[in-house]
């Protein structure tokens, strides 16, 4: 079992963040920030906290556990006007400001951007939404599976016999997440290199996802046509699939450029294939799909996983086995490099969940502590702002904190 480490130095030590989020987008956003040494405040309600905290599995926040960690926790009523003084306060103070209220909520409170830059000119506001700051959609509700449906993503998961699939995990959260810490770094470069002065980040779920379907549109334009749902396969490239075996397990292969399919289709005992005119290119094999594939899934079908992988090993063919959870976790190469990492816990013993990424040679991040219980660092964080500890009991008493 690994080790916290508190004290760690890393790349965004003296980096503060305020993250006013809730779910998950806005938490993978500070995450990636706190892994690397930022300090990720989390401002919660003081009666219930982040919803994500009720997300439980055996009476126990296990997707808390893994988003929050490296993060602390400060309970604010932001109904009430001191704990919205309170805010304003820790936001003189901080370089970063995520939130992801309804478009406007933020004006309401009086503490939009240009109150919160009037505070703090370098400050870094991060505004989550569904739809964006603007446009007819912005009031609509915007959860992450809205835009994994309206952006074109479901529309091409699955199989064309059967509805459009939505993902089983927060995706569209997560790469609006992902994208957000980029735009964060960015921004804070563009304080630390020219104007130093803070900026706005519209960061809707909608444009991320949409963006990692690449060519859609200029595609559409192209040719006019709706490609159909495909399954496992590609419009793009075949072979390229996911095949069962003798013994039921999968193997996932994708022969994505000539010299691969070439191979492939030699180590199936079909070099015959190479010089067919139906298969002899990329095109001619996706015009013809069904034969190109049947042949590969034939050949696994009469094998076991082990015997596929080691054909396809020796060929240097690039297939790999579906795992699930408990076999990704067994396997030699995630266990040597560590990818799952288990930290002490006093609910589970221990919690894997995934180290941290990307991994940087002379910069790595660390994690230093574990998800915070609520409130756990009010006295720490808010006493830094002058308050005594009979303050703060006040405070508490009165259901500010």
């Amino acid at each position: 079992m690994r080790p916290f480490r508190p004290e760690a130095s890393c790349p965004l030590d003296g980096i503060r963040v305020l993250d006013l989020s809730r779910l998950v987008a806005g938490n993978m956003l500070s995450l990636q920030l706190a892994d690397f040494g930022a300090e990720v405040i989390k401002i919660e309600d003081p009666r219930k906290g982040d919803p994500l905290r009720d997300w439980r599995t055996n009476n126990i926040s296990v997707h808390w556990k893994v988003y929050a960690r490296n993060k602390k926790s400060v309970t604010l009523n932001l109904r009430d006007p001191e704990g919205l003084d309170l805010l304003r306060r820790l936001a003189a103070t901080a370089q970063v400001f995520i939130e992801n209220f309804r478009p406007g909520t933020l004006e309401e409170m009086g503490i939009g951007p240009k109150a919160l830059l009037a505070i703090n000119p370098h400050l870094i506001i991060v505004r989550i939404s569904g739809w964006g700051q603007d446009g007819p959609y912005r009031l609509k509700p915007g959860f992450g599976s809205l835009v994994e449906g309206m952006s074109g993503f479901a529309s091409k998961n699955g199989f064309a016999d059967r509805p459009p699939v939505l993902p089983p995990l927060a995706l569209a959260d997560m790469i609006a997440g992902l994208y957000g810490s980029n735009a964060v770094l960015i921004a804070l470069r563009e304080i630390e290199q020219n104007s130093g002065q803070g900026q706005v980040i519209d960061l809707p779920l909608l444009d991320p996802i949409f963006s990692i379907l690449g060519p859609e549109a200029a595609l559409y334009q192209l040719t006019k046509k709706i490609e159909p749902r495909v399954g496992s396969r590609s419009n793009n490239t075949a072979p390229r699939n996911v095949y069962e075996t003798r013994d039921g397990r999968f193997i996932a292969i994708s022969a994505s450029i000539q010299s691969m399919a070439e191979r492939l289709y030699r180590a199936i005992g079909r070099a015959d294939m190479i010089d067919d005119p139906r298969f002899r290119t990329n095109t001619d094999r996706v015009k013809n799909i069904d034969e190109a594939d049947r042949p590969v899934a034939g050949f696994i079908k009469a094998r076991t996983l082990a015997e596929n992988l080691s054909v396809f090993e020796a060929a240097e063919v690039t297939a790999a086995p579906v795992y699930d959870i408990d076999q990704f976790i067994a396997d030699p190469h995630v266990q040597a490099r560590e990818i799952v990492t288990d930290l002490p816990d006093p609910e589970m013993g221990s919690v894997p969940m995934h180290a941290v990424v990307p991994r940087l040679s002379g910069t790595p991040g660390e994690i230093r502590f574990p998800a915070p219980a609520l409130g756990e660092h009010n006295d720490a964080i808010l006493g830094g702002l002058g308050f005594s500890a009979g303050a703060l009991a006040d405070l508490r008493q009165r259901k500010v904190i």
